[in-house]
């Protein structure tokens, strides 16, 4: 109820929200609550809309989810395959932007918490994942392979497994979006992300660094 000075008046909701609102409470009800359990209806009072005018955006939970990942997650890989030409003669850099890009824009949001909803309930909703993996998973990959294989073919980089390369790259990032969105949110304290992504990239490098030879050393 919202009281004025002479009386108290009931409170309205509202008629019309843009679709960006409902997908931003989706996701916050997605990641509390898991795909699985969230209801439409649910989704449309934390909008503060009806449930008429969510099926006025979205026909189904699994359409709502899509939009979720194609406004809150592509942006990131769009942004991602734009570094390839801003960075394209420095493969260091570009790695490095690809870490620390990926956990500012999505690690370290409310989007983090779709690995982990994509790892629990991928095989119940295999739409949904066939989506994920398309446009976000595969595309993901692609860059980290592209740019390894650019340090390789510099000589900055030495001779590695690209097709598995992305996979490496990624699975410390996934470890740390995880941990905060289970463990980190519950019962342990949580992994000091600046350390950690430190860690890893300066694992990384050394990893991957080109081997330097003394002239007549045997390969």
């Amino acid at each position: 109820m919202v009281k004025t000075a002479n009386t108290t008046v009931p409170r309205r909701r509202r008629k019309e929200a843009r679709p960006q609102e409902l997908t931003a409470a989706a996701l916050s009800l997605f990641v509390e609550k898991g795909f699985a359990a969230t209801r439409l209806d649910e989704v449309a009072a934390r909008a503060g809309v009806s449930k008429g005018t969510l099926y006025l955006y979205f026909d189904s939970k699994e359409a709502l989810f899509k939009a979720v990942i194609a406004e809150g997650v592509v942006p990131a890989i769009e942004a991602g395959e734009a570094m390839l030409e801003q960075y394209a003669d420095d493969p260091r850099a570009l790695l490095h932007e690809f870490l620390y890009g990926w956990w500012e824009r999505i690690g370290n949001t409310e989007l983090g918490g779709i690995p982990k909803l994509m790892v629990s309930e991928a095989r119940n909703f295999p739409d949904v994942a066939a989506y994920y993996h398309e446009a976000v998973i595969h595309r993901g990959l692609k860059l980290i392979r592209t740019a390894v294989q650019r340090g390789v073919e510099m000589g900055v980089f030495r001779e590695v497994n690209t097709e598995l390369i992305g996979n490496v790259f990624m699975a410390p990032l996934l470890h740390l979006a995880m941990w905060r969105h289970s463990f980190g949110a519950c019962c342990a304290r949580d992994l000091d992300a600046g350390r950690f992504l430190d860690t890893w990239f300066d694992l990384l490098m050394h990893g991957l660094g080109a081997v330097r030879r003394v002239d007549g050393e045997k390969s």
